[in-house]
């Protein structure tokens, strides 16, 4: 059986964050990762340079950040057609509601609020039928201390179990802006045993749903389906025989 592929979809470089695009994308390497999203915010500089860097895949991405949903919608459809990676920044009952509402939104980001876990079933509902994965910050589990890392891990495991029951996509991510804060695969999958997450789902979490939104952001606005695609002039071998 092949070795799995490990992408981190949502990470930060500067100006977004500490270190450079190429120092983020060296030590990725470095960790085991294949490929990295470039996720900055959609108030800082966007990533300039994708394709290859250190012999790492490099992905452009932008985290959506909005103070309401109708502003969030006019982000979509600003960045859409630029970003390999869709992500949208929550933490608000509203703006959570739109991201899994809105079938191009591609990953939701820090989807906690102060009250709750930021998710529901209608949500969990919603997310799926739109294919929309939930994003866990590994980051999280490692900088907080005491009652709000409790706070979190229950959060976690909430929302764990709600894409389960609903069969949402979901993803591990470091949500690094210094390349010293990444960590590697195996690490991420281990913390995410921390809150209840299978071993086998943690791997997928970094390889398969990944794989699977950049393959699905690449092909274009012209894929309808699995084998349909509107081809656009090619003209038909009995065109003339039509006219």
């Amino acid at each position: 059986m092949a070795d799995p592929v490990f992408y981190d979809l949502c990470v930060h470089c500067a100006p977004d964050g500490k270190s450079t695009q190429e120092e983020m994308a060296a030590m990725a390497k470095h960790l085991g990762f294949a490929g990295i999203g470039m996720t900055n915010h959609s108030n800082s500089d966007p990533v300039a340079k994708v394709g290859s860097e250190a012999g790492i895949e490099i992905f452009r991405g932008v985290e959506l950040v909005a103070s309401n949903p109708s502003k969030l919608h006019g982000l979509v459809g600003k960045f859409r057609h630029k970003a390999d990676v869709l992500a949208v920044h929550g933490g608000d009952e509203g703006i959570n509601r739109a991201a899994v509402e809105n079938p191009n939104v591609d990953v939701l980001l820090h989807p906690g609020t102060p009250k709750n876990s930021g998710l529901n079933h209608v949500l969990a509902k919603s997310a799926s039928d739109n294919n929309v994965a939930i994003a866990f910050d590994m980051a999280s589990l490692i900088t907080l201390r005491g009652g709000r890392r409790v706070h979190a891990l229950s959060h976690f495991r909430e929302n764990l179990m709600l894409a389960r029951k609903y069969d949402v996509p979901f993803l591990l991510t470091n949500n690094a802006s210094f390349c010293y804060e990444l960590r590697a695969p195996h690490e991420m999958m281990a913390l995410a045993t921390l809150f209840g997450m299978e071993r086998d789902e943690a791997k997928s979490a970094l390889s398969e749903t990944p794989a699977e939104i950049i393959s699905r952001s690449r092909r274009g606005h012209n894929f309808i389906c699995e084998g349909v695609e509107i081809v656009e002039g090619v003209a038909s071998e009995n065109e003339g025989d039509l006219e």
